[in-house]
């Protein structure tokens, strides 16, 4: 029962206040659909921390969806052997993970030590600060050392058939018996991040101004002054 609730009911649970939680925020608080920016307050940590973590996720979020998505069928089909395959996901996904966790330790020390930056924050503000990182820890945890330490392991033969399960909508939590606990602590903490998203600032990632690449230029003309206007 427990193993049904963790890898069935709950992820399904999650996705589902994901997806109605966005509709209900956008409909009843676009207004507060911000990051709420503290770079007036504090902007060199912010600069460096920021450019990190964007520089580790985009690659984080395309090997995800690659290791979750692609069933290693297809990569053999394509000439990519196991173990190749296996190098790149563990030493090129850990060194943007890498990446990524000294991005968000910045981020997060500077949330909860810069005493101005730590008075503009919310309680859920700093909640998912602490949450991020954690989910980034102990994603690259799992990636460098519990790969390694846990011979036989393929998390391509486990959790991605689990994870495409679900897409499906014929779970079997079977899958996710054997999995070890730190890539266990990954998932069920990234799925309860997605719950959080529609309650807290990272709605601003769906933010993206994409009518500024298009939008009219602005015309900026001298005003001339007329025999009538005061000089």
């Amino acid at each position: 029962m427990t193993s049904q609730f963790l890898w069935v009911i709950f992820p399904y649970i999650c996705m589902a206040v994901f997806i109605v939680g966005h509709i209900f925020r956008y409909r009843n608080d676009q207004f507060g659909w911000t990051a709420k920016s503290s770079e007036f307050i504090e902007k060199k940590q912010l600069m460096i921390g920021s450019l990190l973590f964007h520089i580790g996720i985009f690659p984080v979020i395309l090997g995800h969806v690659a290791g979750l998505g692609i069933p290693m069928e297809w990569t053999r089909a394509m000439g990519i052997s196991d173990h190749m395959y296996h190098l790149g996901a563990v030493w090129g996904g850990g060194f943007f993970g890498v990446v990524t966790l000294v991005g968000m330790i910045i981020l997060t020390s500077r949330r909860f030590t810069k005493s101005n930056v730590r008075k503009l924050s919310s309680t859920s503000d700093l909640i998912v600060n602490s949450l991020l990182l954690f989910i980034v820890f102990i994603g690259v945890y799992s990636s460098l050392i519990t790969n390694n330490i846990t011979p036989g392991f393929d998390y391509r033969a486990t959790i991605s058939v689990w994870f495409r399960s679900l897409l499906i909508f014929q779970p079997e939590a079977a899958y996710m018996a054997a999995v070890p606990i730190a890539f266990k602590l990954h998932i069920l903490t990234g799925f309860l991040i997605f719950a959080m998203w529609p309650f807290t600032r990272l709605v601003h990632v769906w933010s993206v101004p994409l009518n500024y690449v298009g939008r009219s230029y602005i015309l900026y003309r001298k005003h001339q002054p007329t025999k009538n206007t005061p000089r």
